[in-house]
């Protein structure tokens, strides 16, 4: 039995599977928020409840492994240690990772197979263009200041979902992906490889997210520093727990509260956050030269069909029509939500991370 944890911002998410002799079956799993209880409690809750065996290995979703960590690997006192060390770039994520791990090991035994998938990992041979920053290469290469991009689990869940449903004659394409939940991101697929995402060196980098600033002039933030006299513990605190939608709105970081609020503010925020994914959007479509379609994923992709017809609303020049009808009832449920004439098609697909993590577990070998 392979028992996968997935630790995001604001949340705990839970599977189990079996492997069988041509597939994965999952037989558990559970969605708890992360201020509901002990990681170890939480674990030792989801075993009993589901009366699950101790595991044969246990899988973590690791946000941000840097350059160190390119592939799936067993979890060792120097792999926990390199998390650790790169906890900066991904404080919201990698300390979560961290305390899972221990809690696994606390619950488990010292000598349990856990197994960490990275989130960059899909990203790290991004094409150059796409991953280097405009700074001094001297300084650059000697910390690691790239565009390692994060979501790579969830924008590779979508690509294999898109393709599962395609024709084999379309298993080639190019396909933009969304993943828009707490964070947010976006990416250009061709082939099943990413050529550009729009996150970073870290998770603050592209879309409004609902803590989260997205794209900032990094001159504001020199501004901040000498003007108003914010140190770096205070700009990160900003940064990434009281901007994007939070930070926009006055609030409300949770989309949910501000589609129903009618407070001004919560509208503004609305309508930037559908902006900057538009934008995006325009330039990935660039980036590929063009797309076969458009894929939504994440809590909001998936649930919110107001926001996917505001973000595309303008990309009729594109190619791009909604099926009106067919995108109001995609909540939650899969399914083709373009025109029928549209000559890219716009699709609404979960966003099955466990099961990249299962597979990517069971192949690593002993």
């Amino acid at each position: 039995m392979i028992l996968t944890i997935n630790a995001g911002s604001s949340s705990l998410r839970l599977a189990a599977f079996e492997a069988g002799p041509d597939r994965l079956r999952r037989i558990a799993s559970r969605h708890h928020t992360r201020d509901e209880g002990e990681p170890r409690d939480l674990l030792q809750g989801f075993l009993q409840e589901h009366g699950l065996a101790v595991p044969d290995r246990v899988v973590h979703r690791v946000v941000h492994g840097g350059d160190a960590f390119v592939a799936p690997c067993r979890i060792d006192a120097a792999v926990e240690a390199g998390i650790e060390r790169l906890a900066t770039l991904a404080p919201l994520h990698n300390p979560a990772a961290l305390e899972l791990i221990r809690a696994c090991r606390a619950l488990l035994g010292q000598d349990s197979f856990q197994v960490a998938v990275f989130d960059t990992a899909f990203f790290h041979d991004l094409p150059a263009l796409a991953s280097r920053y405009a700074l001094p290469a001297e300084l650059a290469a000697r910390h690691g200041l790239r565009r390692y991009g994060f979501h790579g689990l969830a924008h590779q869940a979508l690509w294999q979902s898109w393709r599962d449903r395609q024709a084999p004659a379309a298993q080639s394409a190019r396909i933009i992906s969304l993943q828009l939940g707490s964070g947010c991101s976006i990416s250009a697929i061709r082939d099943g490889r990413p050529l550009d995402t729009s996150m970073g060196f870290t998770p603050l980098e592209g879309l409004v997210m609902a803590t989260r600033s997205g794209d900032l002039d990094p001159g504001l933030l020199l501004y901040l520093q000498q003007h108003a006299g914010l140190d770096a513990r205070q700009l990160e605190e900003i940064l990434n727990h009281r901007s994007g939608l939070l930070g926009l709105s006055g609030s409300s970081g949770d989309m949910r509260e501000l589609l129903a609020s009618d407070s001004p503010t919560a509208a503004q925020a609305i309508g930037l956050y559908c902006y900057r994914a538009a934008k995006y959007i325009g330039a990935y479509l660039t980036v590929l030269g063009g797309a076969e379609a458009i894929v939504f994923g994440g809590g909001v992709g998936e649930h919110a069909p107001v926001i996917r017809a505001r973000i595309l609303e303008n990309l009729h020049w594109a190619g791009i029509h909604l099926d009106p009808a067919a995108n109001d009832t995609a909540i939650g449920q899969p399914g083709c939500i373009s025109a029928s004439a549209s000559p890219v098609s716009v699709w609404v697909l979960p966003v099955d991370e466990a099961a990249i993590m299962a597979q990517q577990a069971l192949a690593l070998g002993e």
